[in-house]
């Protein structure tokens, strides 16, 4: 006598839709994550943003003070783009530090550049909310993002960064 699939004791058994269904929420998952993890919308053209170009143009200028906010193991593979100060957006005293460099001055202009602009545009949001009333965001990022392709591709100079 043989017994039916329901009547079978032992490890439980997936079925085909939970499988699906679980498939596809890591697709999901993994294509939102992507695409906030490269800036994917990303719009280097959209109101408060600067493209690399016109970010290193300014810089040099003295327009806006160009502020890498990567990891110093960052700045150590890549460089740091010329005309920009390096400053890890993890220390304790950032604004500190970033006052040190406008004079103090909250409404002096500032460009935010990361990696890909993910960090950038949250750091410009939580700055703008701290009372800077000049930020920008550099969204193409060193690495490149949806708006674009980045310092390095676009060839732009940096500088060789090392620990003093």
């Amino acid at each position: 006598m043989s017994k039916s699939n329901s009547e079978i004791k032992g490890p439980a058994r997936i079925s085909r839709r939970a499988f699906g269904l679980g498939a596809g929420a890591l697709v999901v998952g993994g294509a939102v994550f992507g695409s906030r993890w490269f800036n994917i919308a990303a719009d280097a053209e959209a109101k408060g943003n600067l493209r690399v170009e016109d970010a290193h143009k300014a810089a040099l200028s003295g327009a806006v003070l160009l502020v890498d906010i990567r990891r110093p193991d960052e700045w150590q593979r890549t460089g740091v783009g010329e005309g920009a100060v390096a400053l890890d957006m993890r220390r304790d005293d950032f604004i500190d530090a970033l006052l040190e460099h406008t004079a103090g001055r909250e409404d002096s202009p500032v460009a935010l550049i990361c990696a890909r602009g993910v960090r950038s545009r949250g750091l410009t949001a939580r700055l703008t909310s701290a009372g800077f009333t000049n930020m920008i965001d550099v969204p193409e990022g060193m690495l490149g993002s949806g708006a674009g392709p980045g310092w390095l591709k676009r060839g732009l100079p940096v500088v060789a960064w090392s620990p003093t």
